[in-house]
């Protein structure tokens, strides 16, 4: 087994970031091949094979890869060397209920998960610190793109001009489909609907005359990290959308709840 194919990101020397694709791995059925998430029903064993598949081809210790178990909330959680120190149950306790997780430890791996909703990967360059963010529809809602940079400034003294940043796989504006509701969250949050909001003929109905709201998650959270003063030059955009590759990347609309999900990471190298 030769490891996990993954989507890298140049953000500069002396970090990695990357998102995994599907195959690589030991799953089977809708996991496979490579899943990393033990929250989504997949083995535990295979898990724990492709955890440590990783993180051989990455030069990792796989106690130093961190995934947290999300609930598509606001909430970043630092890891420095203290939470090496804790027992496991402490650990997973400080990972719960967490979307976004930020480091300034080299060779520590803060990572999420996701299936079609939307990665982001930041480094500080000049105070050399990372974080991952997961980036769903509700999460986008809370902004939580603004939230992880806040904490990165009072953690780390971060500065959003420092920042390179990479927006990984995730479902385009033409695949998600949304409810009303959904569209209101985001115009009542103060979104720029006209930019990130299109009305297509519903999934299914080829006459054209029902309507379905559309919104596009890259654009709301590349606006959000523009908003709070990243250089759009500095924002890389895979472009990827999983819904429409499921076959390379996971998709939880395209293959239900109950299959893998992609893992999004990035370290210091050094």
């Amino acid at each position: 087994m030769r490891g996990p194919e993954l989507l890298t990101y140049d953000l500069g020397q002396g970090v990695c970031a990357f998102s995994t694709e599907r195959r690589g791995g030991y799953s089977e059925g809708a996991y496979a091949s490579f899943n990393a998430n033990a929250y989504c029903g997949d083995d535990e064993r295979m898990v724990r094979l492709n955890r440590d598949l990783l993180c051989e081809s990455l030069g990792l210790e796989t106690s130093r890869l961190i995934i947290p178990h999300q609930v598509h909330g606001a909430r970043v959680r630092r890891i420095d060397e203290a939470f090496f120190m804790q027992t496991d149950a402490v650990k997973a306790a400080t990972l719960e209920g967490v979307d976004a997780v930020m480091t300034d430890v080299p060779k520590v791996c803060v990572s999420v998960s996701t299936a079609d909703c939307i990665p982001i990967l930041i480094y500080d360059r000049v105070h050399h610190a990372v974080a991952a963010v997961h980036a769903g529809w509700r999460s986008t809602v809370l902004r939580i793109p603004e939230a992880v940079l806040q904490a990165m400034a009072g953690a780390y003294g971060t500065r959003p001009q420092d920042v390179e940043a990479a927006i990984g796989p995730g479902i385009s504006l033409e695949a998600f489909e949304v409810g009303d509701e959904v569209y209101e969250a985001f115009r009542t949050a103060g979104f720029p609907m006209e930019k990130i909001a299109r009305r297509y003929p519903a999934t299914g109905d080829g006459s054209g005359r029902m309507e379905k709201w559309h919104l596009d998650l890259w654009q709301a959270d590349r606006g959000l990290l523009e908003g709070c003063g990243v250089p759009s030059a500095r924002i890389r955009m895979a472009g990827v959308c999983t819904y429409l590759h499921s076959e390379r990347f996971f998709s939880a609309r395209r293959l239900g709840i109950r299959s893998g999900r992609i893992l999004n990471g990035i370290f210091l190298t050094d």
